[in-house]
């Protein structure tokens, strides 16, 4: 078998926490076994390996999330790199397109794909596990796995088996699918699940055969390279409305177990192991509340009940954990730029961003590089740089020639220099970027890894 692991999703619903560049999947809040603090994507990759199918599973993710994915899972770990966010459906279209051409995949292997903020149990891989199995002996074509509902849930999306269940089939019987509900009303999820119906998991398992026939009848590439650069002809849209929706032959099999989407705040916080993270405090007449604060400023809960409370550089949210759909609407009218971001080298804080009266932009950041992580050797087209070592030593590279830093030392980094920064120990600078326009796409990047581009330099 081989497994899809979907991470390229934005996941903003988290917001303040979340945005464009650090993702839900991406957000260490969640507890590990040695008593740290994991995120979703380093949790369910820690269970891929206990259940020994980490090496049967490659990650699917978009081109702007692999610096902090590398970051929480290691450079080893097997990608598989969209060009941008589209979706569910046009990221498995791409891995299945990479299996088969660039891994030389069977088409007759079982692929299994599986949602990175899935929320289960270490007994759930063993439904994994017979998957392979049951897609041989079914007549379906797409099997699915759906979970049973602990609520009347409005956040989820069900499944409705056919009616063909015998009374004494156990839960892992397969059924013919019916049909779907995507997010129902309470009252209305109630009358699901009385009739059988199943949350939607998101995990799909076929032959790869399936996908590339899929592909083929569509009329796009087959092969990684060409779909990756046609990328754009591929429906921006879910693998439910494309594919299952639209399908079928298609059945569903339940998975008895402890499952989640932690794609909420409500979710989320029923796993947090945690009432407060971060500075601030949360009075004792405040049940059921919890407070995530990435601010440098104290933040107190007083006479609050079922709230969740979140600020981060991006904003502060105060929620009940409830109100998810309230939540949802007002953060589709949201597009700022994020003010943090996590890299593969360290994280990076918008301190202060201002148009002054010449029209010339003028932002200023935080910036933290790992001991032993490097910026990638980059130039800028639009704008120039000044930086201020705060703390830490590191190797400055300024077109092409070497130079040491310390707290104290500045640097100025005009137009079209060529630089990058090593970091000897943890390094904090101060980075001013003053220009007509400043955005993230003014940056040629020339080297990433400090091998890389200290090879470049010495074959000059």
């Amino acid at each position: 078998m081989k497994i899809i692991l979907l991470s390229g999703g934005s996941g903003k619903r988290l917001w303040p926490l979340s945005n464009s560049s650090r993702a839900k999947q991406y957000l260490t809040v969640l507890e590990s076994p040695n008593g740290g603090m994991e995120s979703m994507l380093q949790r369910i990759w820690r269970q891929l390996e206990e259940s020994d199918l980490q090496e049967h599973t490659r990650i699917s993710t978009c081109r702007e999330q692999v610096e902090i994915l590398q970051r929480q899972v290691g450079v080893k770990a097997p990608l598989i790199i969209e060009p941008e966010q589209r979706d569910t459906f046009p990221a498995i279209a791409l891995s299945a397109a990479y299996l088969y051409s660039i891994a030389g995949v069977s088409l007759n292997e079982t692929v299994i794909v599986i949602p990175v903020d899935a929320y289960v149990s270490c007994d759930f891989f063993s439904c994994i596990r017979g998957l392979p199995k049951l897609i041989r002996e079914s007549k379906s074509e797409l099997l699915m796995v759906g979970t049973k509902p602990s609520y009347p849930s409005e956040q989820y999306g069900y499944i409705v088996p056919e009616s063909n269940r015998h009374s004494n089939d156990d839960d892992s019987y397969e059924r013919r699918v019916h049909s779907f509900k995507e997010k129902p009303y309470e009252a209305e999820a109630n009358q699901l699940i009385k009739g059988g119906a199943l949350w939607n998991s998101g995990i799909y398992a076929f032959k790869l055969d399936y996908m590339i026939t899929l592909l083929m009848n569509r009329r796009l590439p087959i092969h990684y390279d060409e779909l990756y650069k046609q990328y754009t002809k591929i429906p921006k849209s879910s693998f439910e409305i494309e594919v299952s929706q639209k399908e079928t032959s298609r059945s569903v099999i339940c998975y008895d177990g402890e499952w989640k989407d932690l794609g909420t705040w409500k979710t989320l916080s029923e796993e947090l192991a945690f009432e407060r993270l971060g500075m601030g405090e949360i009075s004792d007449d405040s049940e059921q509340s919890q407070l995530i604060n990435e601010l440098d400023i104290p933040i107190s809960i007083i006479g609050l009940t079922n709230v969740i409370v979140a600020a981060s550089p991006d904003g502060i949210l105060v929620t009940s954990k409830n109100a998810s759909n309230e939540l949802d609407a007002k953060l589709k009218l949201m597009n700022e730029r994020p003010k943090y971001e996590e890299r593969r080298w360290g994280h990076s804080k918008i301190v202060d961003s201002v148009v002054l009266s010449s029209g010339t932009h003028c932002v200023t950041k935080r910036v933290f590089v790992a001991a032993g992580q490097n910026i990638s050797y980059q130039m800028h087209f639009k704008r120039r740089e000044a930086w201020t070592i705060i703390s830490g030593e590191g190797v400055l590279i300024l077109d092409d020639l070497y130079r040491h830093v310390e707290p104290g030392d500045t640097v100025s980094i005009p137009e079209r220099t060529r630089h990058s920064l090593r970091a000897i120990t943890d390094v904090e600078l101060i980075e001013v970027q003053t220009g007509k326009q400043i955005n993230e796409d003014d940056i040629i990047r020339l080297g990433t890894t400090w091998d890389e581009i200290t090879s470049q330099l010495n074959s000059v």
